[in-house]
């Protein structure tokens, strides 16, 4: 099981970005697929998670309504398209596959590794 992120970028604030999660190893159709971030001095934070067989998604508060996850199946990708980005998005953004998608009440837990990350930065 393999993740590799890209699209992170040097932002201004209220600008948009688009991460792309590229997995191999598995056939993800049917597993929870999540984005999470860390900034510095800070812990890894479940963002969103997308299970794209039954169409399953979650959204962290501090992203709902700016962030939309989708998945393309045939291309084991994983999208992040982040709109009205904010100071506090700054973050390495990480893609990893977990048991569920229930990341506001802990009951998930990581399968596999993480990737190397994408950096996003936004300026004010």
């Amino acid at each position: 099981v393999q993740f590799v992120e890209s699209g992170g970028d040097l932002v201004q604030v209220g600008g948009s970005l688009r991460l792309s999660c590229v997995a191999s190893g598995f056939a993800f159709d049917d597993e929870a697929i999540g984005w999470f971030r860390q900034a510095p001095g800070k812990e890894r934070e479940g963002v969103s998670c997308i299970v794209s067989s039954d169409g399953t998604t979650f959204y962290s508060d501090s992203v709902k309504g700016r962030f939309t996850i989708s998945s393309d199946d045939a291309k084991n990708t994983v999208y992040l398209q982040m709109n009205s980005l904010k100071p506090e998005d700054t973050a390495t953004y990480y893609c990893a596959r977990t048991s569920s998608c229930l990341y506001d009440s802990g009951d998930y837990f990581r399968v596999g590794s993480w990737g190397q990350g994408t950096r996003v930065t936004v300026s004010s």
